[in-house]
């Protein structure tokens, strides 16, 4: 692989790392933030859509960080195995993880734990 490729493959892995559910700390500093900023937008259309575009959002910065892990690894091989296949377990646990705490999320609006945006 030429120097180009290497980087272009090393950013999609690194943002696809920071947006997965494959580090532990992503919700809290990356994911929520940027869900929350984005169904606070949806919210302009109406308040009754802030919570489903929350949890939307939330899945969908998940599935793309993995989507990004996955291409940038896609051509890496650890003794003729994929890393890919050998995450792919480990994967689908973060993933089950992250819709479990993403029901924790909405049970805490539910429960008046976290605060919808204000009317207008």
């Amino acid at each position: 692989m030429d120097a180009k490729s290497i980087i272009k493959r090393g950013l999609l892995f690194t943002v696809g790392y920071l947006l997965s559910p494959l580090s532990w700390w992503n919700d809290l500093y990356v994911n929520l933030p940027i869900a929350y900023g984005l169904a606070w937008l949806v919210s302009l259309m109406g308040r009754q859509y802030f919570t489903m575009a929350l949890v939307g959002f939330y899945w969908l910065s998940n599935i793309a960080g993995l989507i990004l892990v996955h291409k940038g690894l896609a051509p890496s091989a650890v003794n003729g195995v994929p890393l890919v296949k050998k995450r792919l377990k480990n994967m689908l646990t973060d993933l089950v993880i992250s819709v479990v705490y993403t029901g924790v999320i909405v049970l805490f609006i539910y429960w008046g734990l976290l605060k919808l945006p204000q009317e207008y």
